[in-house]
């Protein structure tokens, strides 16, 4: 079997193979994706089957984050609601298996946009093609009938921008590793710029091109993944966080996130009018939820690099965030608010 730190290995391939998922014995464990939160590990067995488990990080966690159980319980839910996801299959929290809860999920082929690298092994037609693809599975969230689904009560309905402004503030609070004040000056720009919120919906909460799952065929969106931030509230919230995470080669501020900036993919302006056309939304209030979701990713990362510094097991393969990276973002941060008129 591989090393896979945060799980023991013997415990989880006797739960997997309780499970009646048609495992063979012996089973290998290997950690993938860049994701700095919630470890994801591709399960392989001896037949050729695989399957996707994932965990909470390892150390010292923030109180209500990286909830598993609920990510389980959210994609449960989104089974045949016309959502892309992966199916979830088994959910655990038995000490003998594991020191924290477990999901397996199936596995789906396709392609991970995680890295210029594997944008670079695309045509810009594919690139394209997966771009545009993406706000039809926002959309496609964003219709989720809450009661059909039994997910009315996974989140306060009250004001959904006064609440991130709340949560996201004492994360930063509790969570930074240094002092950054236009972080603070940002949360009191947003906080006096809030537009009126129209409707209640689920959001994904961290919608971007590394946490969809595109077909090899034709591009497009085949799973969404990674609902651990997932809630209910304003559905823009969705829109400004694509944008956020959406760089482009002529920005000033180049985020963390560059694969988007190779020729093809299409522009943030392209991926808003494909949204508001699809939706019929008005997207007025955009520039709000594009200056928050920056202000939002900066204190994650600031978060994943507290998470790296008090426990190196938590670094993905590629590396976690840096200071110069999380203060590019504030900054950029703050020029869509000015674009936005916010200031």
């Amino acid at each position: 079997m591989n090393n896979a730190v945060g799980l023991d290995e013997q415990a989880v391939s006797a739960w997997i193979a309780d499970l009646g998922v048609g495992a063979v014995a012996p089973l290998t464990f290997t950690r993938i994706g860049n994701g700095q939160s919630n470890l994801t590990f591709l399960v392989a067995d001896a037949g050729g089957g695989q399957w996707v488990l994932r965990r909470p990080p390892l150390g010292r966690l923030l109180a209500s984050a990286h909830d598993v159980a609920r990510e389980y319980r959210i994609l449960s839910a989104l089974q045949g609601t016309g959502v892309p996801v992966p199916k979830a299959l088994a959910l655990t929290e038995d000490p003998a298996v594991t020191d924290a809860p477990l999901m397996l999920m199936s596995y789906v082929d396709g392609v991970v946009i995680d890295s210029i690298g594997v944008a670079k092994t695309l045509t810009p037609d594919r690139r394209r093609a997966t771009g545009l693809s993406m706000p039809a599975a926002l959309a496609s969230i964003h219709r989720v009938d809450l009661e059909l689904a039994a997910l009315e009560d996974l989140a306060s309905h009250s004001p959904f921008a006064e609440r991130q402004l709340k949560r996201w503030s004492g994360q930063w609070e509790k969570s930074k590793t240094r002092e950054v004040p236009a972080v603070e000056e940002l949360a009191a720009l947003l906080a006096r710029s809030v537009p009126e919120q129209r409707e209640l919906t689920l959001v994904h909460g961290d919608f971007h091109l590394s946490n969809v799952i595109t077909s090899r065929e034709d591009g497009r969106v085949v799973a969404v993944v990674d609902w651990e931030l997932c809630t209910l509230g304003d559905p823009l919230a969705d829109v400004g966080a694509l944008l956020a995470y959406w760089s482009q080669a002529d920005d000033e501020v180049q985020g963390p996130f560059v694969a988007s900036t190779l020729d093809g993919f299409p522009t943030r302006d392209e991926l808003a009018r494909a949204y508001f056309d699809e939706t019929g939304r008005d997207p007025a209030a955009v520039g709000f939820w594009h200056a928050l979701a920056l202000w939002k990713l900066a204190i994650i990362a600031e978060g994943v690099l507290r998470r790296t510094t008090d426990d190196p097991r938590n670094t993905a393969a590629v590396g976690g965030p840096s200071t110069k990276i999380i203060d590019d973002i504030v900054a950029r941060a703050m020029l869509v608010a000015d674009e936005a008129g916010l200031r």
